[in-house]
């Protein structure tokens, strides 16, 4: 038996346990996850989100509305353009992160494939992921 106790973690958790929910449940859907990443560390306006994307510019605003309520992103205004960023870059690190327990998975069952920065690269270039 383990002298570990969850205990505190859990109470500490529990604090933040909707929240930490309302943002996972936000990039449970592909579209946003891949409007999150072609976002990155950078401020972008919608049409060039569309771009990156590839997505039509109904399903971007629709995305990027619910990621804004989620509190992933947050918006800036210049003019008549509104700007997207992430609300913390450190989304990004956290995806990184959860990439490679994916990519370790992987490798340990022989189905080793590109890793998610050379996915993330490949798409920034113009191809598939």
């Amino acid at each position: 038996m383990s002298n570990y106790s969850y205990e505190p973690l859990l109470t500490y958790m529990s604090l933040d346990i909707e929240k930490i929910g309302k943002i996972f449940k936000s990039l449970g859907d592909t579209n946003r996850l891949r409007i999150v990443l072609s976002i990155g560390k950078g401020s972008f306006s919608v049409t060039e989100i569309i771009h990156a994307t590839e997505l039509s510019q109904t399903l971007v605003s629709f995305h990027l509305r619910t990621l804004r309520n989620s509190g992933i992103l947050k918006t800036k205004r210049n003019g008549p353009f509104i700007y997207y960023s992430l609300s913390s870059p450190d989304i990004i690190d956290i995806l990184n992160k959860i990439s490679r327990v994916i990519d370790s998975t992987e490798l340990i069952t022989g189905k080793a494939n590109n890793t998610f920065q050379e996915k993330v690269e490949l798409k920034i270039k113009g191809g598939a992921l």
